[in-house]
């Protein structure tokens, strides 16, 4: 496993900072959490200021790799398309510091943080947008070519497409169907825009895409519960991976949906697009699978656990007439009702591959917890065997052949999570957010280094 990818994944509106430093304009996620008064990453873990320390830090943890996404208000600065040439800048001396230290850059172009500019003009169900992205991925390609070789247009569209438009606990906080598929459809053809520019520059290197993964297993082998696993396929993984791989929107899918909603907005010009321009590998972040059965009464019924243990057990699925999410009573569930399901990645991993022969990288995997940062070493054991048991299903399925090329933790040090604040910690560093920011590695960090440096090889895999 010498050429696998053994890293870490941030992004840039959880780590970076510096809001409003060097020309960089606002966000929506910036407009959001300030109307709202709740907790923000103005600093977050101030990357922005300390991002050799953090590289260096993962070079010495081992890492040959550093998934990280670029901040759209930093690099565009209004609708006109005009460049901030001190966002490329700073861009260039992170990916610079990676190579100074052989870390492979990992690059997303769109993680969440679309410019305010563009959301007050409708954001993703604007059209418009998407070939704003397509202007700003060029930038990207032309600025950085000669030191990014692995690109990804988006990261998870299901998550903050439905997040943002259907289950409105993200911003623009709709709660429309019909704008959820209107905002699907343009992050798609947004994506196919971007590689399309990709293509046509004959940049260096690949360019692919990174979805939330949750493979779907059923309540029992009936022909309903078979039936409700394809509607839940279709609303948590195929309308990305499908249309992304294989240039394909699932023709059920649209077909259902056509029956209430309004698609016109997807026409031949569009569809052409799409499959002319496919990924060359797929990304998946993989946290659980769903556990589904046919749906029994109800209205659709979307609620996610943000406040932790305060709220568990409050998370709740149900897309009517489609499918329901269930728990299963004999799985372990994080503070935020997330299922610890090693085995959704082996069994996943075979299904992606057998369905669309693409490389995979595992680009996000880890587990949030509370943490006392201020000891001085988190014994974080708990974390050590949640990636433990899944990097031994993800060796399991590479080694039944499936072609995956890396693996990614979710995240090198502590981070701002969105919604969940900061309380919710991934890092295989702690930060001290209350005490200067202080880095100091936490038993993982120690853990993931000694794995990679004996290539995963005196890992006592199990089978799941």
């Amino acid at each position: 496993m010498k050429d696998f990818l053994w890293g870490g994944a941030s992004a840039s509106y959880q780590c970076e900072g510096a809001w409003q430093e060097d020309d960089r304009v606002e966000s929506m996620w910036d407009h959001y959490l300030h109307e709202n008064n709740l907790e923000n990453g103005d600093v977050a873990s101030d990357h922005y200021h300390r991002f050799e320390e953090d590289i260096r830090m993962m070079k010495e943890g081992g890492q040959n790799a550093y998934r990280l996404s670029l901040a759209w208000p930093r690099i565009i600065k209004n609708r006109e398309g005009e460049i901030n040439q001190k966002g490329i800048s700073f861009y260039r001396r992170v990916f610079e510091t990676c190579r100074k230290y052989d870390i492979e850059p990992f690059v997303t172009v769109y993680h969440w943080d679309l410019p305010q500019y563009l959301e007050e003009k409708g954001g993703w169900l604007n059209e418009e947008t998407a070939y704003a992205y397509e202007h700003y991925a060029k930038v990207c390609f032309e600025a950085f070519h000669d030191l990014v070789k692995e690109w990804v247009t988006f990261n998870e569209p299901k998550w903050f497409v439905c997040s943002g438009y259907l289950i409105g606990n993200y911003p623009p906080c709709h709660k429309s169907p019909q704008d959820t598929i209107t905002a699907a459809f343009n992050v798609m053809y947004a994506s196919a825009l971007g590689v399309k520019a990709f293509r046509e520059g004959k940049y260096p290197g690949k360019i692919g895409i990174v979805h939330s993964f949750t493979p779907i297993n059923g309540v029992d082998g009936t022909l309903a519960t078979k039936i409700a696993m394809r509607y839940a396929d279709n609303y948590c993984n195929n309308w990305i991976l499908d249309t992304a791989a294989k240039g394909e929107i699932p023709i059920d899918l649209l077909t259902t949906l056509s029956k209430k909603y309004d698609l016109s907005m997807i026409t031949e010009k569009h569809l052409k697009v799409i499959k002319e321009n496919k990924v060359d590998f797929l990304g998946l972040n993989y946290y659980s699978r769903a556990l589904v059965k046919p749906y029994s009464s109800g209205e659709t019924t979307l609620v996610v656990n943000n406040s932790g243990k305060k709220g568990k057990g409050t998370s709740k699925v149900i897309i009517k007439d489609w499918f329901e999410q269930v728990y299963d009573p004999n799985s372990t569930y994080t503070e935020w009702d997330t299922e610890i399901y090693p085995k959704g990645l082996q069994e996943g991993l075979k299904e992606v591959w057998e369905k669309y022969h693409l490389p995979i990288y595992i680009t996000e995997n880890g587990v949030g917890m509370y943490e006392d940062v201020t000891v001085d070493q988190v014994q974080d054991d708990y974390r050590i065997e949640f990636m433990n048991d899944h990097i031994n299903a993800m060796l399991n399925a590479k080694d039944d052949g499936v072609d995956i090329r890396g693996y990614f933790a979710w995240s090198p040090f502590d981070l701002y999570s969105w919604k969940n604040g900061c309380e919710k910690r991934y890092g295989l560093v702690a930060i001290d957010f209350d005490h200067g920011l202080v880095r100091k590695p936490k038993k993982s960090y120690f853990w993931y280094k000694e794995m990679i440096e004996s290539n995963a090889e005196t890992i006592k895999r199990k089978r799941l």
